[in-house]
């Protein structure tokens, strides 16, 4: 009785129901999906945003006194800035736990992407109908990994909602929208460029598809005047405000990128197409993505903006993941949208074999999605760091991590609480050279917690140390959560171990 009434309340109110369990899974995520997913959701957000409250300046971002050198370095400050004044109020209100601060953060990246399944939603029951609209907010409200990604300081994901909304002004009212709303639509725009640089190909994509679709030439100077305004508060004047010149850092971004396309994370051209249809779920992937082309003369404006991205992403050599998640939803809307069509013309939906294998895909979403909701990702990193900080007595890091040759795994200071640098054993820097800096550091400032990465040789790890600081002393083993376990052994790039923590006494 009770499924039927759930039923038929679902066919009464499909949007509804629709953000009610985008809901639901996005406060699980809220509340047990801590952690950081990537490297930039932590690092260039977070840590940079609370050393700044803190007083200091941990990335060397910003202009200083003591390094009259310093110049831009390619980062947007509109996104960390708006972290930066979430903190500075969660400092002013007394709130100082770093796990508490996140569930709020957390929570507001939740609800802001709540507005990409309401109009992504919207745009679907637009062009096609209600029964195609719900498919497409069921997709971006429940597939497996946007619970989890929505809940991230990632500058990928919150570009989304604004590029989402300005599609929907553009066919709200067929293309005919007023000049207050084509300034609206530049604003969001420039929005989404301001939090992801990257975006500016997909406005680009944007632009051509209101030239196709004969948009006015009044309304696309409207667009372009909301984008020139917007762009130039959240960014020029930001950048005027900080380096007293405007858009350096936007510039900076380019360069930076343009100098080392080839250096690191070169991969394969169809990086972007086997990431896609690996996570929209095989074959039904491989029909979603037929669909999105089927429509690329009657659909512009979904198809353009969203390809250009796609294609820039595709030919660029530095390819990492997180890069083509700007444009996946409205793959998605596309997507299900020629897909319907495909299935009616073909009659497939009629076919036990075609019903049986979208069950099979919805399962295994339906089998994915709780798991990767609630999961505490890079649990090692963080737990440590709030283990050590609620010792107190914390002056300054030393991590161990000599598995690797040049470089060392970066602590989540953030949880810390303690921005002083941290040294690092590794292939090249020894625990004779530690031991070395050491002696000459003053009392004060002396390193007193060691911090072994990896199990791999830990036994003969912790000896080498203990030979060059004999007070050495066991303090406790941090695991890494079930999430990192499995990205680990189906990558071992994915360096999410055992952590274990020493302290010199």
């Amino acid at each position: 009785m009770m499924i039927a009434s759930l039923k038929h309340y679902f066919k009464l109110h499909p949007l509804r129901s629709i953000i009610f369990l985008g809901l639901i899974f996005r406060l699980l995520a809220t509340i047990f999906s801590k952690g950081f997913g990537f490297f930039d959701d932590h690092f260039l957000v977070l840590e940079a945003a609370q050393s700044w409250v803190d007083g200091t300046d941990y990335n060397n971002w910003l202009p200083s006194a003591d390094d009259p050198g310093r110049e831009p370095q390619g980062h947007s400050f509109f996104y960390v800035g708006v972290h930066y004044l979430i903190l500075k109020f969660f400092t002013t209100c007394g709130l100082t736990d770093p796990q508490g601060k996140l569930y709020f953060i957390r929570l507001f990246h939740a609800l802001w992407s709540l507005l990409t399944v309401y109009y992504g939603f919207k745009i679907a029951y637009k062009r096609a109908n209600l029964r195609v609209a719900t498919w497409v907010g069921l997709a971006l409200s429940l597939y497996w990994f946007f619970p989890f990604l929505s809940v991230r300081n990632l500058v990928e994901i919150a570009c989304i909602p604004p590029m989402v909304i300005a599609t929907w002004l553009v066919y709200k009212d067929d293309c005919k929208f007023s000049g207050k709303t084509a300034f609206i639509i530049g604003s969001l725009l420039a929005l989404a460029f301001s939090l992801r640089f990257q975006s500016i190909i997909f406005t680009a994509g944007f632009g051509l598809s209101l030239l196709i679709l004969r948009v006015s030439f009044k309304n696309i100077i409207g667009v372009i005047l909301g984008f020139i305004v917007v762009a130039g508060i959240t960014q020029g004047l930001l950048d005027i405000y900080v380096w007293r010149k405007p858009f350096v850092e936007f510039i900076a971004y380019v360069q930076y990128n343009i100098d080392n396309a080839t250096v690191y994370g070169v991969n394969i051209w169809h990086m972007y197409i086997s990431l896609i249809l690996g996570l929209l779920i095989p074959p039904v992937s491989i029909l979603m993505f037929a669909g999105y082309f089927k429509n690329w003369k009657r659909e512009p404006l979904l198809f353009w903006p969203a390809f250009l991205f796609f294609a820039f992403h595709t030919y660029f050599p530095n390819k990492q993941e997180r890069f083509i998640l700007p444009v996946i939803p409205f793959i998605i809307i596309l997507g299900i949208i020629g897909a319907f069509q495909i299935m009616e013309s073909k009659g497939w939906e009629t076919k036990k074999w075609f019903r049986n294998t979208v069950a099979v895909c919805i399962i295994l979403n339906l089998f994915l999605l709780p798991i990767l909701t609630v999961s505490y990702s890079k649990r090692n990193r963080v737990e440590a760091m709030c283990y050590i900080a609620k010792q107190k007595d914390c002056v300054r890091l030393i991590i161990e991590d000599s598995n690797r040759w040049d470089d060392f795994t970066m602590p989540p200071q953030y949880y810390l609480a303690n921005w002083s640098s941290t040294i690092g054993v590794t292939g090249i820097y020894t625990p004779d050279s530690v031991l070395a800096f050491y002696k000459k550091t003053s009392v004060s400032e002396r390193p007193n917690y060691v911090v072994f990465m990896q199990a791999e040789h830990i036994s003969e790890r912790v000896d080498a140390m203990r030979k060059r600081f004999p007070t050495l002393h066991y303090e406790t083993t941090i695991e890494p959560s079930f999430i990192d376990k499995t990205m680990f052994f189906l990558n071992p790039v994915n360096d999410n171990q055992t952590t274990y923590i020493y302290k010199i006494r």
